[in-house]
C-alpha cells in the first residue's frame, strides 16, 4: 500500500523525502496545540529532524518484509496529519496505532476516514489478530476514535507517560480481528 485512495478528499500514502518540509510546517505550526498531548515534539527542531524520522519511516518497510506501518495523511493533496502502527508484536499478531492531525484539519471527519482505512489494512493486509489504541485519559479527540469503531475499553496504565511536566494515564483499546466480522 504506498497509495491507497480512501475518497476525493482524503488518502493515505508513504512519505517521501520531498515531504520532510512540509510536515516540519505541519508539526511546528500546529506544536502549540498538539503539545497537550504528544511528549516528542520539543525533539523536532529542524527539518533535518523531520527527514530522519522520514527516513526511518523507509527503515521500518524493509524491517517488515514491504510493509509500510506508517503513512502520511493527506487531505486535498496536503499533508495533514499522520496514521500508523507504532509498534507491531509480529509474534503475537498485535498492532498499536499512533495517530495526529494539524490542527487546522480537526473537524473535518479526515482521522475518522484514515483511522477505518489503517484498521482495515491492520487485520486484512497485515493479518494482525489484535489492535489496540493507547490514549492519554483526558484527550477526548483521541480516545472517542477506537469508541466510535467499536474498540472496548480494557483498562488503564496509570503515569504511562510523561509530558513535560506531569504524568498521564493511558486508556488502553482493544479490538479483535474476530470482532470485525
Amino acid at each position: 500500500m504506498l497509495v491507497h485512495k480512501i475518497d476525493d478528499e482524503v488518502s493515505l500514502r508513504l512519505f517521501n523525502k520531498n515531504d520532510a518540509e512540509e510536515f516540519y510546517h505541519l508539526t511546528m505550526t500546529s506544536k502549540p496545540y498538539l503539545k497537550e498531548w504528544l511528549g516528542w515534539l520539543d525533539y523536532v527542531n529542524t527539518v533535518e529532524d523531520t527527514e530522519k524520522n522520514i527516513q526511518s519511516r523507509w527503515d521500518e518497510l524493509k524491517a517488515n518484509g514491504g510493509y509500510p506501518l506508517s503513512f502520511a495523511i493527506i487531505y486535498n493533496g496536503r499533508i495533514a496529519g499522520t496514521i500508523g502502527f507504532n509498534q507491531i508484536v509480529w509474534a503475537n499478531k498485535t498492532g498499536t496505532v499512533g495517530y495526529w492531525l494539524g490542527e487546522d484539519y480537526q473537524g473535518k471527519g479526515i482521522m475518522s476516514r484514515a483511522f477505518q482505512a489503517l484498521i482495515n489494512y491492520g487485520f486484512d493486509d497485515l493479518k494482525l489478530n489484535r489492535i489496540e489504541v493507547r490514549a492519554a485519559s483526558g484527550n477526548d479527540k483521541s480516545t472517542a476514535l477506537p469508541v466510535k469503531f467499536g474498540f472496548k475499553e480494557e483498562g488503564v496504565i496509570r503515569q504511562a507517560e510523561w509530558l513535560y511536566n506531569h504524568y498521564v494515564d493511558h486508556v488502553i483499546y482493544g479490538l479483535l480481528s474476530e470482532d470485525m466480522k
